[in-house]
This record gives C-alpha cells, structure tokens and sequence, in this order.
C-alpha cells in the first residue's frame, strides 16, 4: 500500500508541475504578444497583487473582526486564551492593459465605496500611477482604475471593421481620462453640437461617427459642409459614396436639402402610426426601409449667418439663411420621434453661430479646444465654468488634439474624451465597401407606403406647407 500510495502522490505532483508549466507558458505566450504598454502594465499588476495585504493595511482598507471563526471556536481550549482578533482584507482581482491596471475589490463592513475613494490618492502613490478612479461596480463591489500613462495624451487610432454596428443607437465616442469606453445614446436624440478651434479633431470624430454607422443600411446620412464649394473638396470626399446628398457652401442648394429633410420629416409624422404603429420610432428603432436619417452640417455658421444690408443681393441671402434656420428649426425639434438627427459642428457654437433657438435644443454638446471661456460656455453651458480643469480651453496643447469635453448623464461635472484617428485611406476604404447601402430616405418611405398600400390612399400627405424662400 505505501508504494501505491507514493506513486498516486508521485502522480498527483506530476500533474500539478505539468498544469502549473502550462499556466506559465500561457503567461509567458501573452506577456511576449502584449504591446509595450501592456508589458508594463502586466508587471504593475504582479505587484499590485503580491503588495495588497500590506498596502490594504496601511490605507485603512481592513477590518479587524474580533468575532472567532467556527475552527477557532472549536479548537479554543475551555480554560485558555481567547482567540486573537482576525484581520479581514478585501479580496481583489486584477486585470493590466495599455495603461494601466483594472482593480476589482469586494467590500467589507465599515469599508464601502467611500472608504475606497477617500483612499485614492494613495493608491494611487503606491501602485505609480497618474491617478486613480473609484466606481460601484454592484452589490458589494467597487471597479478601482489605475492609469499609468495619461490616455488624454495618447494618440490612438482606429481602424474600422467594415461591419455593421451591434446597436445603430450607440455611439461609441472614445476613451476617457481613465481610459474606460466612451458610449452615448442616441435613442431620442434630435441634436448634437461640436465646437472646437481648427485642426482640433472636430471633423475627425465625425469621420468615426461615418464609418461607424456606413455598413448599416438603417442609417443614412446627408452633409451640408460649409468650408466647401463641391464634393470632391475638403474633409468628406472619401465619405460622400456613402451619404445620400451632399452640398457645399452654396446658400440655395443647402436651403434645397434642409427643405428636402422637412418634408421627410412632416411625411414620416404624418403615417408613422399607420406604418409602424408607434408614435415614437425609437420604440421599435431604426431599420432598413425607415432608417436614422443623420443631418450633418459642417462649418454651420455659413448657412445661418446674419446678412446686413439694402441691396438686393444681400436681402435675398438674409432671407435665405433665416429660412434655413427655420428649417433646422423644424428637424431639430419635430425630428427626434420620427428619426431624424441633426449634428451642428462650428467652430464656435456662440448665438451667432448657431442660432440659440437650435442650439439650446441639442441635449448632447461636445467641445474640442476652445480659447475663450465664453466659447467654451456657449458650448457646455454655464455650469463649465465651475469646473477649470475640465474646460476645453485647457486643451490648447497640440498634445490634446482630439480630446473632447462633454457632460455625461450619470457622471458629475464633465467628463473629457480621446477621439481617436480615422485615416483618410480607412475611410475611402469604408465609403467604398458599403456605398451599395446608400438609399434616400424619401425613396425608402415611398416604397415602404407602396407595400403597406398606404400611398394609394393619400394618407402620407405633408402636415403643412413648407416655408419658401423670398423673392
């Protein structure tokens, strides 16, 4: 029996040395494919691993429970000492990537969310990094990011898969200072509004938010730019395969598309519940035959800009961007429930930008660098003003180009954004492979009615009349 039982035990370690050598060449295996950053974020995390009893101690993360666990109770002898107190620490779980390290603790009684934040700041000492952030992470749960390396700061790019995006709603901004995924809703949304100085990220974020959503046939999407004269020109030329109308700075062939998005929008008000049988599209979301219809207007001051003057030429060009201003007026406050959203990009988004009847409509803002802070308020509100570190005006350095600022809903203050890079190579690429998707919305309405029966009937008939230019 003793030499069986010595080759079971000699069979047991071998087993154990040959998963223990499979662990460690796994280990080794992602350690030598890991980028640099990663390296370094693999070893911190060894560190924060091997340190976290002690570090825990000192930052007034434990708990001293001075009850005696079950086998203390009763290997305790009747007459003799009582058990010494024990000392309870979190339980953590750490993951490395690019910048740093991801901490998933557990908490404890008398030691919460709170006790975890207040400890920040030296955790932040300890494990070498830039700074440290302290969410819920559920019941009993707290998420402590550790960044190394300043995400603000890092330049990434983003190259686009090509395939249609999951969830049409969800726009995927980029990563914040703790380099957590950026996501907002665009459910319900009838505006969205982008400052920034020149050359600051403005039209590259846009890029991202095209080659996104282009391999979706629900969503199409027209432009307005201003800083051009035709299509072949400026920053959406390798975009334009995939927009249904595109227009320069010409003043009337703008008038014509905003015109041309009204009526849409007055004849999807007027048989959406016939059709889909809601009031509201985003209840049964975006599809093929009525897809998110996405308005970008690009350097918007050019089309609302005021006109001064007595000749005739001037009075037509006043009358002309009033009417446009009315016309966005409409999309952006009727548009929402029939799915229709409109993106203001300027460079300063002030009321004489964009008019604050438009504006103020919009409920997501971004701003990219700013030099004044009265740019920097008419494009995040007031309230930036009580947050200096978040200001876009902060964000002059050539190093924060690309980084955005916008209030997020759940967060408090202001949360700043790294957009990342879309090469013009990528997005020529993009516009390409799924200019076959591109439909006009008017067409894809009409088809819808002609196989619902409802065209016959007259029922898709405009809510009112379309406001004209003036002679």
């Amino acid at each position: 029996m003793t030499g069986l039982g010595g080759d079971y035990v000699l069979k047991g370690l071998l087993t154990v040395a040959a998963l223990l050598g499979v662990w460690l060449l796994l280990v080794v295996v992602r350690y030598l494919r890991a980028d640099r950053g990663t390296r370094v974020s693999m070893r911190q995390a060894v560190r924060v691993r091997w340190g976290w009893v002690r570090l825990a101690r000192m930052a007034g993360l434990t708990v001293t429970d001075k009850t005696p666990g079950l086998l203390a109770q009763i290997t305790a002898q009747k007459d003799g000492p009582a058990p010494a107190p024990r000392v309870l620490t979190p339980r953590i779980k750490v993951k490395p990537d690019q910048f740093g390290v991801i901490v998933r603790a557990k908490t404890l009684p008398k030691v919460g969310l709170d006790e975890y934040q207040k400890a920040a700041r030296f955790l932040a000492d300890a494990w070498r990094c830039t700074r440290v952030s302290v969410l819920p992470d559920g019941p009993g749960r707290v998420v402590i990011r550790g960044v190394r390396s300043d995400p603000l700061t890092t330049p990434t790019t983003h190259r686009p898969t090509g395939r249609p995006p999951e969830d049409v709603a969800r726009w995927e901004l980029g990563v914040d200072e703790y380099a957590a995924q950026v996501c907002v809703s665009l459910a319900n949304v009838p505006g969205v509004t982008i400052a920034g100085t020149p050359g600051a990220g403005k039209t590259s974020g846009v890029n991202k938010f095209v080659c996104d959503f282009a391999p979706s046939p629900s969503v199409q999407i027209a432009t307005a730019d201003g800083k051009v004269s035709r299509a072949s020109e400026g920053d959406y030329a390798d975009l334009v395969k995939r927009m249904f109308a595109f227009c320069g700075d010409d003043l009337d062939e703008a008038n014509a598309l905003f015109r041309r998005l009204v009526e849409l929008r007055q004849r999807r008000s007027s048989v959406i519940r016939d059709v889909l049988g809601v009031k509201n599209m985003w209840h049964v979301g975006p599809s093929p035959e009525w897809p998110l219809t996405v308005l970008i207007i690009d350097e918007a001051h050019t089309f609302f800009r005021e006109y001064k003057g007595g000749d005739a030429t001037t009075k037509r060009l006043a009358a002309l961007t009033a009417e446009n201003a009315r016309l966005v007026e409409d999309l952006v406050k009727k548009g929402r429930s029939v799915g229709i959203l409109v993106i203001l990009i300027s460079q300063k988004t002030t009321g004489d930008a964009i008019p604050t009847f438009i504006r103020d409509v919009c409920p997501i803002g971004l701003s990219f660098a700013q030099k004044t802070v009265e740019a920097a308020v008419a494009a995040l509100g007031e309230d930036i003003r009580n947050w200096p570190d978040a200001s876009p005006v902060t964000l002059q350095d050539p190093a924060y180009v690309g980084v955005a600022v916008m209030a997020m809903q759940g967060r408090p203050g202001y949360t700043r954004i790294r957009t990342p890079y879309v090469s013009d190579a990528d997005a020529a690429r993009i516009a390409e492979a799924t200019s076959h998707l591109t439909a006009d919305p008017v067409l894809c309405l009409d088809a819808l009615l002609d196989s619902t029966g409802l065209a016959a009937t007259g029922d898709d008939e405009p809510e009112g009349p379309v406001p004209r230019s003036k002679p």
